[in-house]
């Protein structure tokens, strides 16, 4: 691959941005990889693993003459670190993030955003359970979407981002904040909600009764729940920030949840099936989408 941007700097050290590091490294994206985060820990095991050529714990340092700054941090962290790194941005340099909620995120960044700074919000559609820098892998980006919020920013600028996040493995995908909020909300945030909740009411049982659910868990719970095992204070951010659209989701989900409560308890066994039947014709649609609609960056 090409350099894109001279040097990059990923702010936030956890699983996204360690992954980050180590794509750039692998796709030869950048020709200096600075990292930066507040905790020791963390720090230590940065420097263990060599996921970057510098690392600076104070963010004001480490963004210094950076051509790219991502910001992998907690979304209800970004707007204090935009506030404390902004003033040492070099001009013409682009901004993004990785965090799951947009409006927040723009919100909370603008009041501190300079003229000459490139404002590129994103989300990487990918992930794990696991979290900390010793969670990250080079191909965590590899055939996953990465959605990029031009906002105002000129077409070339965002021509070069997207090459950039193709560079990682990634296919890039277009949205305005509203529409990536709403769409998160029901395909990311709603099923860790329920994946929460539902780990919770195993754990309120009996204690025999919760021994035996988790004794005798079968493949489905293990992997439906796996999710709950996610960063709790990502996730609260992330509900918390995008309240709107979770709460509009989880009332819809409500009512079809009623739905089917209904029709067990009046035994309409033609009801269930039909809802079965279609839902399972969805997923099955969702699976082929994603093989046959996803066009993957070509490799050099």
């Amino acid at each position: 691959m090409t350099v894109i941007y001279d040097k990059v700097a990923v702010i936030g050290m956890g699983l996204i941005g360690a992954s980050i590091a180590l794509a750039v490294r692998r796709g030869g994206l950048a020709k200096t990889i600075f990292g930066s985060d507040q905790s020791p820990e963390v720090a230590a095991v940065v420097a263990r693993l060599q996921l970057v050529d510098s690392f600076e714990a104070d963010a004001v340092h480490a963004v210094a003459d950076a051509d790219l700054v991502i910001l992998a941090v907690p979304v209800g962290a970004v707007g204090k670190i935009a506030e404390q790194i902004m003033p040492n941005m070099k001009s013409g340099a682009v901004l993004t993030d990785t965090g799951s909620t947009k409006r927040s995120v723009i919100r909370d960044v603008v009041p501190y955003l300079r003229d000459d700074i490139i404002w590129l919000p994103s989300h990487p559609l990918a992930g794990t359970e696991h979290s900390g820098p010793g969670a990250g892998f080079e191909s965590l980006f590899d055939e996953r979407y990465w959605v990029i919020l031009p906002l105002d920013a000129d077409e070339a600028d965002i021509v070069r981002f997207e090459s950039f996040i193709t560079g990682l493995g990634s296919v890039t995908e277009r949205m305005s904040p509203d529409y990536h909020d709403k769409v998160l909300a029901l395909t990311s945030h709603l099923p860790h909600l329920i994946a929460y909740t539902i780990v919770g009411t195993a754990v309120d049982l009996e204690t025999q009764l919760k021994n035996d659910v988790i004794r005798f868990s079968a493949s489905g719970f293990r992997d439906f729940t796996r999710i709950a095992a996610s960063d709790p204070l990502m996730w609260r951010d992330v509900f918390l920030n995008n309240d709107a659209a979770v709460l509009e989701m989880l009332q819809r989900f409500s009512e079809d949840l009623s739905y089917l409560q209904r029709a067990i308890r009046w035994q309409e066994g033609d009801k269930l099936e039909e809802l079965f039947s279609r839902t399972r014709e969805i997923r099955r649609s969702i699976i082929a989408v994603s093989y046959t609609h996803l066009t993957l960056p070509t490799k050099a």
